[in-house]
């Protein structure tokens, strides 16, 4: 019996430690290249900028025909939380949308954001990048990385898409993953970027990985920097049409965002 239990022990052990060694969550943690624990009372000016507005006249609607108005004060730091609210008042939405365009951007890397998701038909909320020349390229040549993208008329059901110049908008890089009762409590989201490939996971799942074969401009633009964005929007091409109005203020929390290289 007792080399039985022994045995079982060391199973155990062993199966435990690889389950850490493969942890997304714990992969590269001693290359740790940028950092946002929201430590203080407010956003860190050094890391973030605000998109503000509604994106008119150049992209109404920030070009998905969103509802909402973005303002730099529908967000709240306490605690080591980052709370991003949307609100309606006098049939208006606001929220708030936050980047590191010009602060932070890097090329390849592991990122990791660990959130809890707003709930209700109408929210919109995700942790995407951006390609740093799109003010010289434009979008899709710029690339765009969805890291994660919830709605709420879908609940448990967590989307991961890449945009290039191939595939856009409705495009076919993309992967949705069904998570039960995602919506409860904190989760990671990750992505790792290298110049073959990008992986994305929930927490410890690997649920997608776009490798195409072609490297070329018009499948991977995705050889340059690129920056991050958080932000929760409402209804809009893809969060709508329909939106239920009573479930507001919903709110998108942040708990950090950190960049390892890979």
């Amino acid at each position: 019996m007792i080399r039985i239990l022994s045995f079982l022990s060391l199973f155990f052990f062993l199966n435990g430690c690889k389950k850490n060694v493969q942890s997304p969550s714990t992969i590269s943690q001693n290359k740790l290249i940028w950092q946002d624990n929201f430590d203080g009372n407010k956003l860190k000016e050094s890391n973030w900028n605000f998109d503000l507005g509604d994106g008119c006249p150049n992209n109404c609607g920030w070009g998905n025909n969103e509802k909402e108005i973005y303002t730099n004060n529908n967000y709240l730091v306490k605690d080591g939380l980052l709370t991003i609210t949307a609100k309606l008042k006098d049939s208006v939405f606001t929220s708030t949308r936050i980047t590191t365009k010009h602060k932070f951007n890097f090329t390849y890397g592991r990122i990791e954001v660990r959130a809890k998701l707003p709930i209700g038909k109408g929210v919109w909320p995700a942790i995407w990048m951006l390609g740093s020349n799109i003010d010289q390229v434009g979008w899709p040549k710029s690339g765009e990385v969805d890291i994660m993208e919830y709605v709420g008329k879908n609940p448990g059901m967590i989307y991961t898409s890449i945009h290039t110049p191939q595939s856009f908008g409705n495009t076919i890089n993309t992967k949705k993953t069904f998570f039960k009762n995602i919506e409860s409590g904190f989760h990671i989201y990750a992505a790792n970027w290298t110049a073959d490939k990008i992986e994305f996971y929930v927490d410890d799942t690997l649920v997608y990985t776009f490798i195409p074969k072609d490297k070329s401009p018009q499948v991977w633009p995705f050889n340059k920097p690129f920056y991050l964005l958080l932000n929760l929007a409402v209804g809009g091409n893809f969060g709508g049409p329909d939106i239920d109005k009573t479930i507001f203020p919903q709110s998108f929390v942040i708990d950090y965002v950190r960049v390892y290289k890979n």
